[in-house]
Parts: structure tokens; C-alpha cells; sequence
């Protein structure tokens, strides 16, 4: 091969490798800095982990235990402690399975919705401390990328939708 058959690559890709580069490096980070956020709001709440369960039993409706373990990538005998002192706290119920008399389905209860209201406005008024200093453009451009990164990382794992798609139309993002 000589140099004449190497073809130039285009400032526009190298700047993708680059910003991809730097979005690889920075997950790490992301993923300890939301660690952090969830230990320091777990606070003395031991079962506070097992809260996040409610959000896609309330967006999805009723689960079988195994479904909502495979939803979540979760160890089946994790999400079934979790389960338990969801049960405990009164903030899911099982019901059984119309399909399968054997078998039950997880259920979010008045609590359940009442404490995932409470976990909502607690994300959201920390989010509102971090962004007080952004302008509302720059606010809503992090909103729809990181949605849509979220939902197109989403179609590369299967069966990752635990949380479901965001709320903004597909059309804004």
C-alpha cells in the first residue's frame, strides 16, 4: 500500500471518535457519582433499594416476581428480598395470576404510590439544586439526549426497558 492509497479520514469522524471517546470515559464517573447519590439519600432507610422496584411495577402494571428480575437484571434472590420488604412496608401486595392460579403478581398499593411520589419529588429537588445555575435551553438539551441515549442504550440490552421509555415524544428527542 502507498501513501497515495491512504485515504485522508474525515475531521468530522475524528471529532465522533473523540466525543464517543470521551462519553466512554465518562460513564465510569457517571455510574460512581449516581452510587454516591443513592447511598446518601439511602440514608438509614436499609430498604430503600428495593423502592426502585415500584417504578416499573407502577409504569408497567402487575409482574410476576421472575419477570420484574429479568426486567431489572437483577439476581432473582435479590429482587425476592426486595420484594419481601416491599410486601412488609405495605407498599406492594401480591395478587394472583389470572393466567396461572399457582403463581402471583406484585402490585403497587396507595403506599406504594405514595412513597414513589416522595422518591420522585426527592430526585427532583436534587436535580433542581444541580441545574439552579443552567439556563432553560441547556436544561432541556440535556433532557432529550440523555433520553434519547438512554432509550437507544436501552434497544441494545434485551429486555432492558425496566423503567420504560422517558415521558418527552420520540419526535423531540
Amino acid at each position: 500500500m502507498t501513501t497515495s492509497d491512504v485515504r485522508p479520514v474525515p475531521a468530522a469522524a475524528v471529532d465522533r471518535l473523540a466525543a464517543v471517546r470521551t462519553l466512554s470515559d465518562q460513564l465510569p464517573r457517571f455510574m460512581r457519582l449516581v452510587h454516591a447519590v443513592k447511598s446518601q439519600m439511602a440514608g438509614t432507610d436499609r430498604d430503600r433499594a428495593a423502592l426502585v422496584l415500584l417504578f416499573p411495577l407502577e409504569r408497567l402494571g402487575p409482574l410476576r416476581q421472575g419477570a420484574l428480575a429479568d426486567l431489572v437484571h437483577a439476581d432473582p434472590s435479590t429482587i425476592s428480598r426486595h420484594v419481601a420488604a416491599l410486601v412488609e412496608r405495605g407498599l406492594v401486595r401480591r395478587v394472583a395470576d389470572e393466567t396461572d392460579g399457582r403463581a402471583s403478581r406484585l402490585v403497587v398499593t396507595d403506599d406504594g404510590k405514595a412513597a414513589l411520589e416522595a422518591l420522585r419529588r426527592e430526585r427532583e429537588s436534587l436535580f433542581e439544586r444541580v441545574t439552579a445555575g443552567w439556563d432553560a435551553a441547556d436544561l432541556a438539551a440535556l433532557t432529550t439526549l440523555f433520553g434519547r441515549l438512554l432509550d437507544d442504550l436501552s434497544t441494545t440490552l434485551p429486555g432492558s426497558d425496566a423503567c420504560g421509555p422517558t415521558d418527552a415524544p420520540r419526535e423531540n428527542r
